[in-house]
Protein backbone atom coordinates (compact mmCIF):
# COMPACT_ATOMS: atom_id res chain seq x y z
CA UNK A 1 0.00 0.00 0.00
CA UNK A 2 1.70 3.61 -1.37
CA UNK A 3 2.03 6.08 1.92
CA UNK A 4 0.02 8.91 2.15
CA UNK A 5 2.29 12.26 1.39
CA UNK A 6 3.54 14.81 3.90
CA UNK A 7 0.99 16.78 5.65
CA UNK A 8 2.42 20.34 4.93
CA UNK A 9 1.22 23.79 6.13
CA UNK A 10 1.08 26.55 3.86
CA UNK A 11 4.35 27.66 3.33
CA UNK A 12 4.46 31.33 4.05
CA UNK A 13 2.88 30.49 7.56
CA UNK A 14 6.33 28.50 7.94
CA UNK A 15 8.36 31.22 6.58
CA UNK A 16 7.07 33.60 9.17
CA UNK A 17 8.55 31.72 11.77
CA UNK A 18 11.55 31.62 10.40
CA UNK A 19 13.49 34.81 12.19
CA UNK A 20 15.30 37.65 10.95
CA UNK A 21 19.05 35.31 10.99
CA UNK A 22 17.08 32.72 9.07
CA UNK A 23 16.83 29.89 11.65
CA UNK A 24 13.59 27.85 12.41
CA UNK A 25 13.26 26.21 15.92
CA UNK A 26 10.96 23.17 15.23
CA UNK A 27 10.70 20.34 17.66
CA UNK A 28 10.85 16.36 15.97
CA UNK A 29 8.97 13.22 16.78
CA UNK A 30 11.31 10.26 15.05
CA UNK A 31 10.17 7.28 14.10
CA UNK A 32 6.22 8.43 13.65
CA UNK A 33 3.71 6.69 11.08
CA UNK A 34 3.45 9.76 9.13
CA UNK A 35 5.35 12.75 8.28
CA UNK A 36 4.19 15.77 8.56
CA UNK A 37 4.75 19.84 9.60
CA UNK A 38 2.32 21.50 11.97
CA UNK A 39 2.73 24.76 13.50
CA UNK A 40 1.22 25.39 16.70
CA UNK A 41 0.96 28.94 18.59
CA UNK A 42 4.42 28.58 20.43
CA UNK A 43 6.17 25.68 18.11
CA UNK A 44 6.44 23.82 14.75
CA UNK A 45 6.23 20.23 15.20
CA UNK A 46 7.87 18.19 12.32
CA UNK A 47 6.71 14.24 12.59
CA UNK A 48 9.20 12.01 10.22
CA UNK A 49 8.88 8.58 9.85
CA UNK A 50 12.91 7.60 9.78
CA UNK A 51 14.28 6.36 13.32
CA UNK A 52 16.59 8.32 15.36
CA UNK A 53 19.51 6.38 14.76
CA UNK A 54 22.85 7.76 13.07
CA UNK A 55 21.39 10.92 12.19
CA UNK A 56 18.85 9.30 10.18
CA UNK A 57 15.87 11.66 11.69
CA UNK A 58 17.93 14.59 10.91
CA UNK A 59 18.16 14.31 7.58
CA UNK A 60 14.48 13.26 7.59
CA UNK A 61 13.66 16.74 9.24
CA UNK A 62 15.63 18.45 6.62
CA UNK A 63 14.28 17.10 3.66
CA UNK A 64 10.64 17.47 5.49
CA UNK A 65 11.06 21.45 6.11
CA UNK A 66 12.69 22.08 2.87
CA UNK A 67 9.62 20.43 1.25
CA UNK A 68 7.42 22.47 3.10
CA UNK A 69 8.67 25.54 2.15
CA UNK A 70 9.53 24.40 -1.50
CA UNK A 71 13.29 24.79 -1.21
CA UNK A 72 15.86 22.56 -2.59
CA UNK A 73 17.07 20.32 1.29
CA UNK A 74 20.84 21.90 0.27
CA UNK A 75 19.40 24.90 1.52
CA UNK A 76 18.28 24.00 4.86
CA UNK A 77 20.95 22.65 7.62
CA UNK A 78 20.82 21.61 11.47
CA UNK A 79 22.68 24.24 13.63
CA UNK A 80 21.86 23.00 16.75
CA UNK A 81 20.01 19.80 18.31
CA UNK A 82 21.87 16.73 16.75
CA UNK A 83 20.87 14.32 19.18
CA UNK A 84 17.49 16.35 21.11
CA UNK A 85 14.29 16.26 19.94
CA UNK A 86 14.31 20.32 19.84
CA UNK A 87 16.39 21.21 16.75
CA UNK A 88 17.69 24.39 15.29
CA UNK A 89 17.78 24.48 11.47
CA UNK A 90 18.94 27.40 9.56
CA UNK A 91 17.45 28.01 6.22
CA UNK A 92 18.55 29.96 3.27
CA UNK A 93 15.46 31.86 1.44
Amino acid sequence: MARPPAQLPDAEALRARIDAQGRLAVKVTPGAREESVALTPDTVLVKVRAPADKGAANEAVIAVVARALGLAPSRVSLLRGATSRAKLLAVEL
